[in-house]
């Protein structure tokens, strides 16, 4: 992930909670940027940067991430205190994601391509991702394709690291509130493409990416690592999950 330097604070995007912001940066760039000191915490920014970068190296269409430093002192020209202190406790690096203007939120009336939406669902099942429903798809379509975006709920287990590797290879049972399950091809189609995809020098190279000081307590890198790489050993029980609520 490159690193930019946060140059100007444009406007905040208030349908999330975490309240995240279109921020300018100094390589004339926009970008989405989500807070470490909001209220999801630094573990929501780890999740965002590890299901981000798992996804594209996936060949899944989710914006390019990057870190961006941001100087507490862009506080001061922001009038709502709300939003000034979240900025004032975000100084250092936060997590950003590659604005695209004029992108409209995905809606079932859009439709999906089969294959595509079973490799989303898969990989939605893998770092157990609950905040892609219909209600909630975090979708966008632009120049009529699909981008994911929003992955800060994903990896919930690294809220309640104790016995991590115990529960690494749950099913997922909530993959069946999908938006995409509806749309898509085989899931065991894609698990056969995709878990070949990450071996450990794959996820040591995604993790590398998490900023040092996000990692508080008990947070690892070589833990995320163990628990991914849990998580994709044979037999795959998200994926046989996945694939029993497509059939159904």
């Amino acid at each position: 992930m490159r690193t930019v330097r946060a140059s100007r604070y444009l406007t905040p995007l208030r349908e999330g909670g975490s309240v995240p912001a279109i921020v300018e940066a100094d390589d004339c760039g926009t970008y989405v940027v989500k807070f470490r000191g909001a209220a999801q915490g630094e573990r929501a920014l780890i999740a965002e940067v590890i299901a981000g970068e798992l996804g594209r190296r996936l060949g899944l269409p989710v914006p390019q991430l990057v870190k961006v430093e941001l100087d507490p002192l862009l506080a001061r020209s922001e009038p709502d205190p709300e939003i000034q202190a979240t900025l004032a406790k975000s100084g250092g690096v936060n997590i950003g994601l590659d604005y695209l203007p004029g992108a409209l939120n995905w809606e079932p009336p859009f439709g999906a391509d089969a294959k595509l939406a079973a490799k989303i669902v898969w990989f939605d099942a893998l770092i157990t991702n609950v905040d892609r429903t219909a209600k909630n798809p975090n979708m966008l379509r632009w120049h009529k394709q699909l981008y994911l975006i929003d992955h800060g709920a994903a990896l919930y287990f690294h809220h309640a690291w104790t016995d991590h590797l115990a529960r690494a290879k749950s099913p997922f049972t909530a993959v069946r509130q999908h938006a995409l399950l509806a749309f898509a091809a085989s899931i065991a189609d894609a698990d056969a493409e995709l878990a070949p995809l990450l071996d450990e020098t794959a996820l040591r190279a995604i993790v590398a990416d998490i900023p040092d000081d996000y990692l508080t307590g008990e947070l690892s890198r070589d833990g995320y690592v163990a628990h991914l790489l849990e998580r994709l050993s044979a037999p795959r029980a998200f994926a046989e999950e996945a694939e029993r609520a497509r059939s159904a």
